[in-house]
């Protein structure tokens, strides 16, 4: 009688565990779905960010209204100029001083470049992307631009970077400048500048270029001697947050600030735009906001 009353306290427990594996096992087929990702609010009048790897949308604000780009125009300098044919990184392009009075005239943002010295055009790609010189993308217009006159050079260069934003689908951009100062018919958008950029970081050249902080150059002088010239990148994003890769800032009277952004976490690429953000510190706030979330999405 008392095995009789074991077996059935065993068979009891043994049921009761049952039950319980049950319960468990059904608790883990539905667990509850994780929280959507909320939806950053920026400062910037236009904004967009996309998946680098299939170019899914994952943020816009007002991504297609056309506006003042500032130097982020300096992307398309640099693309242009990466797709000439047979480029020669290593050629030399001496400083010419209509390059150091524009800048003058203009007050434009310089790479001090200094006339008579002899810079490569790697080395000009370079005064282009990091200090943002106006000089430096003068330079490159010149260079790879086609006539007998430099007005006609620089004219035929615009004309190529008007080209090539048909050809990636720019649909909503035009250029009417080398450098992002505008002649009155200069703007592009969120969207537009994205998909220039995402297009652009699949050079190597370009990329080195917009993920470099700082860098030194050794040029030749007039006289054959040589001098350092130092840059620093206005895009301290690359410093400030963990993973970005680039891409350009921008600012203006009209533009206001801008800044085309990337970053890299866990193998996955997000990128995209902020136009006419309120500050320096704001566009890079804004441009933050977005990174966190388009990771966020990306899980």
């Amino acid at each position: 009688m008392i095995n009789g009353i074991k077996g059935v306290r065993i068979r009891r427990a043994v049921a009761v565990t049952a039950t319980a594996g049950a319960v468990f096992t059904t608790g883990a087929l539905t667990a509850a779905p994780a929280q959507a990702v909320t939806a950053p609010t920026i400062v910037a009048a236009g904004g967009y960010l996309m998946n680098n790897a299939n170019g899914a949308t994952l943020y816009t604000k007002a991504a297609d209204t056309k506006r003042a780009t500032g130097s982020t125009t300096k992307i398309m300098t640099a693309k242009v100029v990466l797709s000439q044919p047979n480029l020669n990184l290593d050629a030399k392009v001496t400083v010419q001083k209509a390059y150091s009075d524009y800048i003058v005239s203009k007050n434009a943002s310089s790479a001090r470049l200094i006339v008579g010295d002899k810079v490569t055009v790697r080395q000009l790609l370079y005064g282009l992307m990091l200090p943002s010189g106006c000089d430096a993308a003068y330079a490159l217009a010149d260079k790879f631009g086609t006539g007998t006159t430099r007005a006609a050079r620089v004219s035929s260069f615009i004309g190529k970077m008007n080209t090539t934003a048909r050809q990636l689908g720019m649909t909503n951009t035009k250029f009417d400048s080398f450098d992002g100062i505008s002649n009155g018919s200069n703007y592009s958008t969120p969207r537009d500048l994205t998909k220039l950029a995402s297009n652009s970081m699949k050079n190597a050249t370009f990329r080195a270029l917009v993920k470099t902080k700082s860098t030194k150059q050794k040029v030749t002088t007039a006289n054959n001697g040589y001098r350092y010239y130092t840059w620093t990148n206005t895009n301290t994003l690359l410093s400030n947050y963990s993973g970005a890769i680039g891409v350009k800032t921008g600012s203006g009277s009209i533009a206001k600030y801008c800044l085309v952004f990337a970053a890299t976490r866990n193998g996955k690429t997000v990128i995209g735009t902020v136009l006419t953000s309120t500050s320096a510190a704001q566009r890079e706030a804004d441009a933050k906001r977005l990174l966190n979330y388009g990771f966020a999405r990306l899980g």
